[in-house]
């Protein structure tokens, strides 16, 4: 979070960088903006969990059957068969797991928001997570900051209750 803010302030980051090649008229200030300010958070969460993705699309990619592939091709599936067919069907734990891990990591994340603008420009990047920290620990309203905390543990056990529904169904 510490980078992308270096990255992204105008008087240290890109913008800066522009002005001192020459190029004056750039401007890169979507951390200073209110209407924008929440999509620097979200391209710095997409960049910081693409990774973790990646490994585990790979892991299932690795763990699909090499011979059902090349039977598939010797009965004559094209490649779009054989992706919509035997592929992503077998993907199908890694998207769900993705899914689960990328919703429950976006309703806590609270670090890379605190980094990047403090919740600011005014309340532009707030989130539950910041919502959850100001009334308990700044505010002094632990009343109020425990219900934003069990909000959003049922917001997390809504999205993990019918996975792990699922995942369970299936091993009978």
């Amino acid at each position: 979070g510490t980078a992308w803010k270096w990255f992204l302030d105008p008087a240290i980051g890109l913008e800066n960088t522009m002005h001192l090649w020459g190029w004056e008229s750039f401007t890169f200030n979507w951390i200073k903006d209110r209407e924008m300010a929440i999509y620097t958070v979200v391209i710095a969460a997409v960049w910081q969990s693409s990774g973790f993705v990646m490994a585990m699309f790979l892991a299932g990619l690795r763990g699909i059957d090499n011979e059902i592939l090349k039977a598939a091709q010797i009965d004559g599936a094209s490649n779009w068969n054989l992706y919509r067919r035997i592929i992503l069907p077998q993907l199908r734990p890694a998207f769900l797991s993705a899914f689960v891990i990328l919703s429950h990591l976006a309703i806590k994340s609270y670090d890379l928001v605190i980094a990047l603008t403090g919740g600011g420009p005014g309340n532009a990047t707030a989130l539950p997570a910041t919502f959850m920290y100001s009334y308990t620990f700044t505010r002094n309203q632990m009343g109020i900051g425990a219900a934003s905390a069990v909000i959003m543990l049922m917001t997390i056990a809504a999205i993990m209750v019918p996975y792990l529904y699922a995942e369970l169904k299936e091993k009978k």
